[in-house]
């Protein structure tokens, strides 16, 4: 097993749990304690973790929300692996939304340059990515700028957002589950992506099997509001059955 792998394994457990156990996770990983207290640094360096007296507890039991740049370099391989696959769902020309997130500004970097779009985002470092491009009309939309995320949040941002209509909304989530729908950790940035989805005629959510079948502080949008699900190939099947049988057609890339 490669370490990233056991690593997504112990953060599983302290999600599933509420804490991770060095000695029981040596024991079942078939490891030294050594290793899994490494394990345990690298996931509280991506701030997934804080580490406590003989183990770690996951940041959401916390109340707290990783930061972007903690994000960025945690499933990268998964993470454009699900941009790449959800450029089947960009429209052939027209309008998205494109929401904050690590998954959707590497989709931001990978739109093609050979079609004309019109791009909408609340987050800057997406407005970043695509500010040259020659094919793209970006439009920005305004408000408070969280830090945590780089997205901005408020009433001005909720009253641009309810005067446009575009094809199709890409959105990020923190959790995903059958009976609550999406959340988010942060009650500004709930109400940003419920407006992002009345804004689309379609939604297509982008998310890693980390967040499927978790549940945060604020609520997004229920499942029968999202037409598809772009995720990775480690979602457990019967999982994605579930989900699919909510009415979302699921995307494992």
């Amino acid at each position: 097993m490669y370490a990233t792998e056991r690593q997504q394994q112990i953060l599983a457990v302290a999600r599933r749990d509420g804490r991770a156990d060095v000695a029981s996770l040596a024991a079942d990983l078939d490891v030294t304690t050594e290793t899994v207290r490494r394990d345990l640094t690298v996931l509280e360096r991506h701030g997934l973790v804080r580490r406590v007296h003989g183990g770690a507890i996951p940041v959401e039991r916390l109340g707290f929300e990783p930061g972007l740049a903690q994000r960025e370099g945690l499933l990268s391989a998964e993470k454009e692996r699900i941009a790449k696959a959800a450029l089947d769902e960009l429209p052939d020309g027209g309008s998205v939304l494109l929401d904050a997130g690590t998954t959707t500004v590497r989709l931001a970097e990978l739109l093609p340059t050979d079609r004309e779009l019109t791009v909408v985002t609340h987050a800057l470092p997406v407005a970043t990515v695509l500010a040259t491009r020659p094919m793209i009309t970006l439009h920005l939309v305004g408000g408070t700028v969280r830090g945590r995320t780089l997205a901005a949040v408020g009433s001005w941002a909720l009253r641009e957002l309810a005067e446009i209509r575009v094809d199709v909304t890409f959105l990020g989530t923190n959790g995903l589950s059958v009976e609550h729908g999406l959340t988010t950790p942060d009650l500004a940035e709930a109400a940003v992506k419920a407006a992002l989805v009345r804004a689309g005629r379609r939604t297509v959510v982008l998310a890693d099997h980390t967040k499927l079948g978790r549940e945060d502080f604020a609520h997004v949008a229920p499942l029968s509001d999202i037409d598809a699900l772009v995720t990775d190939s480690g979602v457990p099947p019967e999982l994605a059955e579930e989900i699919e049988a909510a009415g979302v057609r699921v995307v494992r890339a």
